[in-house]
């Protein structure tokens, strides 16, 4: 099967390896543990009037669709180091940004898909009209992407440095 760039998310290794622990212990231990503890909301009698069952089952769901997620990130994951202190905007770097020229009005972000997300830092899709918009200029260059309104926004690169968690 053949992947276009768009389904490709690009992880360092350390990335990659962290993913694949969670896929691990999602699709092993936890998997027991949930089964478990249906089994024993089971045993309390009715269903229907069951709150520990359906919780449980709704936690089973929520597990399942993570162990979805993960397989088809890593399926579709490409290796590889952290983008080049070059100025260039890529994947996972740290990106400001200056909104129409104007320097008091900046936005900083990491560049990277959402399992990169913190509560340190806004994150943005590479996919995303602004993350798409700004990749491969350097510090300095203008770049412009869509609004949702369909109307272009300009923004200047002001700094560009590859993400360090």
């Amino acid at each position: 099967m053949t992947q276009t760039s768009e389904n490709v998310t690009w992880l360092t290794q350390e990335a990659y390896n962290k993913l694949k622990d969670e896929l691990a212990y999602l699709t092993g231990p936890a998997r027991t543990e949930i089964a478990a503890k249906i089994a024993a909301a089971r045993e309390e009698g009715d269903l229907r009037e069951n709150g520990g069952y359906h919780a449980a089952k709704e936690e089973q769901g929520k597990q399942e669709l993570r162990v979805r997620q993960l397989t088809q990130l890593l399926e579709n994951a490409k290796v590889g180091e952290a983008p080049a202190a070059d100025g260039a905007v890529a994947p996972g770097m740290v990106v400001t940004i200056a909104f129409d020229g104007d320097e008091d009005d900046t936005l900083t972000f990491l560049l990277a898909s959402r399992e990169y997300a913190s509560a340190d830092i806004e994150t943005y899709s590479p996919q995303s009209p602004l993350g798409s918009g700004v990749i491969g200029h350097k510090v300095g260059e203008d770049a412009e992407y869509e609004l949702p309104n369909g109307k272009k926004a300009s923004v200047r690169i002001l700094k560009a440095e590859p993400y360090r968690d």
